[in-house]
């Protein structure tokens, strides 16, 4: 059996802690090897790691450093199909899906490689009598990353791309259900000239995640998972002095005017809501169409789309989306489905009790599709994070607009129309971060920022585009003023140069 071991300083490092997690094959349900988890003696060999290699790095001009990171660009491109297979292999979703995360988070290390240009700070010429200003961009020093199982690679290298790139140490510390890939990618970095000790893996649970927050060393935090826990690291690493940002749970809706090109507006659902088996904090989970009219047409034209989506393990062609990444996710997201029955919910497809010949002990879920859901409901209230779209039927534009307002999740949402007015209307009220106007998922490109409203989101800067730079960076101000500007005399008053 596999083991997968920590990577610290260039190497692999096998640690003292003596706890190890399985990692499953989702698709057969077997163990197919065995991580080993950190403590606080793990995490420390990290920071000393990190220590001792951030200084050289933050000295080498930043030119040098965007140059790591083409390269580093250049590998994964050469090494896209076997991420991609490594990748499916322990998170169950299908390749095509895989090389889609893979790409997404190589557009933002494409993105760094400008960092030359984004480091440049601000320069003012003669602001007072003599005196000229100016501003710096220098690193945190050293940064983690704590990243979520739904996309192992792409997270990853939203948060270590932009923080290398400008200067600092990194150390990730990746989900335990789906390590490889974030290993694979530090020995890519490796490869493509990057110092050992600048990007650094370390693996394990909560004992790991609090060991990072309590690290007096560890300048900023980076983290994407569930608003509990996004809630519980902001509070912890921001009393204990340090930078965070923490992105959470979401619940994203879709409003589907009665004008909105309805075969367009299913295609968007049915990939939207159910693809990587609904795994994707910017998934569509809910389809709230305006008027009955409206409504009983999207389910009419939903319904046969969702039966017929295909299910199965990652080496099979042809299918929409694999298993759920565990059998605790799987039956979580059965026992929601199981409530919403219970409360009144009209179950159009029933996805429960997924069986497939050969790999019976998988953890399969087929598409599930509800109708008539209220928002008192919890399968309204739940991010469900599996195979589940819910229909909530709105009387007018303003109640639709106000279902997506008023969620507590505020990450992404959608309008499907053909009305300027209706979608400039809505793009601009609409409380929540990121709004698609005809498109369902609307994550931006790398030179965008990514963040959402309310509880899927806790600090002031989101990630990649310019807003990861100014994360990963403090700001420094100098004022200077050279002898032949200086007068005779001690000043006693507040200084005012601007005179």
């Amino acid at each position: 059996m596999r083991s997968i071991q920590h990577f610290i300083h260039g190497k692999p490092f096998a640690g003292s802690s003596g706890q190890f997690a399985d990692v499953f094959n989702p698709a057969t349900g077997e163990v197919q090897a065995r991580v080993a988890l950190a403590g606080a003696a793990e995490l420390q060999a990290a920071v000393d790691s990190a220590k001792s290699a951030q200084g050289d790095w933050a000295a080498t001009n930043p030119q040098r450093r965007a140059r790591v990171m083409a390269k580093f660009v250049a590998l994964l491109n050469a090494n896209l199909r076997e991420l991609a297979e490594l990748m499916s292999r322990e998170h169950g979703k299908t390749v095509g899906d895989s090389i889609g995360d893979l790409q997404r988070g190589l557009e933002v290390a494409e993105f760094a490689t400008g960092v030359a240009h984004l480091l440049k700070g601000e320069f003012t010429e003669g602001a007072g009598p003599g005196i000229d200003m100016y501003c710096l961009r220098q690193p945190v020093g050293i940064g983690a990353g704590i990243t979520p199982f739904n996309f192992p690679g792409m997270i990853p290298m939203w948060m270590f791309a932009p923080a290398i790139a400008c200067g600092n140490a990194f150390i990730l510390k990746p989900s335990e259900r789906d390590p490889s890939v974030p290993v694979r990618l530090a020995e890519l970095m490796l490869e493509a000239g990057l110092p050992p000790g600048i990007l650094n893996v370390v693996h394990g649970g909560k004992d790991a995640v609090d060991a990072i927050l309590a690290h007096p060393d560890i300048a900023a935090v980076s983290f994407v998972g569930s608003t509990p826990i996004a809630s519980y690291v902001y509070a912890q690493g921001a009393a204990g002095g340090k930078r965070v940002q923490c992105f959470g749970g979401a619940k994203n809706h879709a409003i589907i005017m009665p004008d909105a090109d309805m075969e367009v507006t299913v295609d968007a659902m049915i990939g939207a809501g159910y693809g990587s088996a609904g795994e994707r904090c910017m998934a569509i989970s809910v389809a709230v169409p305006v008027g009955e009219e409206t409504a009983n047409r999207l389910v009419a034209a939903l319904k046969p789309r969702v039966e017929n989506l295909k299910v199965g393990p990652y080496t099979a062609e042809n299918i929409d989306f694999g298993p759920l990444v565990t059998k605790a996710a799987r039956d979580k997201i059965t026992g929601l489905v199981d409530g919403g029955v219970a409360q009144g919910a009209s179950l159009v497809v029933d996805g429960r009790g997924l069986a497939m010949q050969g790999y019976e002990n998988g953890f399969y879920m087929g598409a599930c599709l509800f109708d008539h859901v209220k928002p008192s409901m919890d399968i309204y209230k739940t991010e469900i994070f599996g195979p589940v779209l819910s229909v909530v039927r709105a009387k007018n534009f303003e109640e639709a607009l106000s279902l997506a307002s008023d969620h507590e999740y505020g990450n992404g949402t959608a309008i499907f129309t053909r009305d300027g007015d209706a979608a400039r209307d809505f793009a601009s009220r609409v409380q929540v971060g990121m709004v698609g106007i005809n498109v369902p998922i609307p994550t931006p490109l790398a030179y965008y920022s990514f963040g959402g409203w309310k509880r899927s989101m806790f600090g002031d800067l989101n990630q990649h585009g310019t807003d990861s730079i100014r994360f990963w960076t403090r700001t420094k101000t100098v004022t200077a003023r050279w002898p032949s500007g200086i007068k005779a005399g001690a000043e006693f008053s507040i200084p005012v140069i601007s005179r």
